[in-house]
């Protein structure tokens, strides 16, 4: 079919460019892609779920064999795909075991149970886990990990449905599945609809059925066999009854070594504290470390040199960097002020990990914005740290809210900690926001599972007509971590906000929350004709 966009005159093979104005945006046109004035796409046609990632992976490479390839392209689209990314000495890749379910049917109690300490929060109303939480394991000597979901629904909406992506993220992101459903209740529809989804992950699942207290009740979870998973193993998260056996076949099932897991790095983790004169980097460092290590004082500017020192905060070790507070103008500065910045932006290369602190009781300056700006120009994660929250008054915090909405909103994604350096409250909030942002900025995509993820998107939002022509994604793949880095292959330019769309929907997909994203583009051109 041929479809002309409007006022172009030009012909293009596939979806309908519609511009939309401002009162439409939302709604979804079937078979054409929606754009916002600025070219931002807002809706496509839908998406074929029965196509395996590998399958689109074969498919966007074979995109490639009509153009022109250098070297280079050729060493990342191999099959093995050369990854340029940092391999410093990690620990060993567990093998991952997630436990999956609809609402309220036991999974955290479960999970309390294998770890054998309370560690999930358990109560006895649907929707109490909403995010994906990782525990380390141990069963007869091996180890794994194990992931505690929030409970999937079909057609969620809200905040149901990013904990229902959560659990999708888990399926994905694990070498075994745990699909846990109530014996007392039976199989229901949204249980066959996780079915349908654990059908196409190729892994092997283990349907659990929970509430079986005792022999009495074993004849309930025989209505399990319908749902085609094969037997189902009857167990009492609350009582221990049946977890045992359970666990000996999920652990002769785990491979020796995680096809998806991260390793994680070896030693601590390098964090440099960022923030104009006088926020509160000393202070910070110093009721993390539990002694003065920096010189605290009221006069702006007195730390100098970075300072390391070994902090350890709620169990955990980390090199905390304290740095020179960074002014406005480096340039116009003079001695010891001006080669102090020039270190404070030598830590910042050498950490992992920055924290900007900001000063709640003063406004958000374009000081504290610059700061933000050289780590994500650095590559480095962040998090984000309001600083002075003891001493925040009603009024403040309301003005406060409203400059984070505007002047922050670029940074949406870093994980944001209110704390006060001086009293120590809250400090063990960072290091969650820490973990996080480092998980993010450490992760790796497999080539396969971006691809499909490319192919979703652009089938379903392609690329919008620009001068009667339509740029297409080729061929995508994750060339390095630390931040992490897409290359993608194009027949043309990929405009700002097409390139935004594709950030944001990562981050949906994703998370990497606390770590920038990097996408550059390859534009190759058709081989010519002989």
């Amino acid at each position: 079919m041929s479809e002309q966009k409007p006022g172009t005159g030009a012909e293009q093979d596939g979806p309908e460019v519609i511009v939309a104005s401002g009162d439409s945006e939302g709604f979804i046109f079937n078979g054409q892609v929606l754009v916002n004035e600025d070219g931002d796409v807002i809706a496509g046609e839908g998406v074929d779920d029965s196509v395996t990632d590998e399958e689109r992976l074969r498919a966007m490479r074979s995109n490639l064999d009509a153009f022109e390839l250098e070297d280079d392209d050729i060493a990342i689209i191999g099959e093995d795909g050369e990854f340029l990314g940092f391999r410093e000495p990690t620990s060993e890749a567990l093998p991952v075991v997630a436990i999956v379910g609809r609402p309220n049917v036991g999974k955290s109690a479960l999970v309390n149970r294998i770890l054998g300490r309370r560690e999930a929060v358990v109560e006895d109303v649907p929707g109490v886990t909403r995010d994906r939480v990782t525990y380390p394991a141990e069963w007869n000597g091996i180890r794994f990990s194990l992931v505690d979901t929030g409970g999937w629904e079909p057609d969620a909406k809200g905040i149901d449905a990013s904990v229902a992506l959560q659990a999708e993220v888990a399926i994905e992101l694990c070498d075994v599945v745990m699909f846990v459903v109530d014996s007392r209740v039976g199989p229901t529809a949204t249980d066959e609809r996780v079915v349908q989804l654990l059908r196409r992950t190729n892994k092997p699942v283990f349907l659990v059925a929970n509430k079986v207290d005792d022999a009495v009740l074993d004849p309930e979870a025989a209505q399990l066999w319908s749902l085609g998973l094969g037997e189902p193993h009857a167990v009492s998260a609350l009582h221990g009854r049946g977890v045992a056996d359970l666990l000996d076949q999920v652990i002769a099932a785990l491979p020796e070594e995680s096809a998806v897991a991260q390793p994680k790095l070896l030693g601590p983790r390098r964090v440099a504290l960022l923030g104009r004169p006088n926020v509160g980097k000393s202070s910070l460092l110093n009721k993390a470390a539990g002694e003065e290590r920096a010189v605290v004082s009221d006069i702006a500017g007195t730390t100098r040199d970075p300072v390391d020192e070994q902090v350890e905060i709620a169990g955990r070790v980390w090199t905390f960097v304290d740095t020179a507070g960074i002014r406005r103008r480096v340039h116009m500065q003079k001695g010891a002020d001006f080669y102090a910045s020039l270190r404070t932006a030598a830590a910042l290369e050498k950490a992992e990990v920055a924290v900007v602190l900001i000063d709640v009781t003063e406004s958000i300056s374009d000081q504290d914005l610059r700061i933000i700006d050289l780590v994500l120009e650095s590559g480095r994660a962040l998090v984000l740290a309001f600083n002075k929250w003891d001493l925040l008054d009603d009024e403040r915090r309301r003005y406060l809210e409203r400059e984070i909405e505007q002047d922050l909103a670029h940074v949406e994604w870093a994980p944001r900690v209110n704390i006060s350096a001086r009293t120590g409250r809250h400090l063990e909030k960072l290091v969650p926001a820490l973990e996080m942002a480092l998980d993010s900025w450490d992760t790796r995509i497999p080539t396969a599972k971006f691809n499909g993820f490319v192919a979703e998107l652009v089938q379903e939002f392609p690329h919008p007509l620009r001068g009667g022509k339509q740029p297409r994604i080729l061929f995508g793949t994750q060339v390095q971590n630390r931040p992490p880095t897409f290359v993608l292959f194009t027949s043309g330019f990929l405009d700002p906000g097409y390139r935004r769309f594709i950030t944001r929907r990562l981050r949906e997909t994703y998370g990497f929350e606390g770590s920038p994203i990097v996408i550059n583009m390859r534009i190759r051109e058709k081989r010519l004709r002989r």
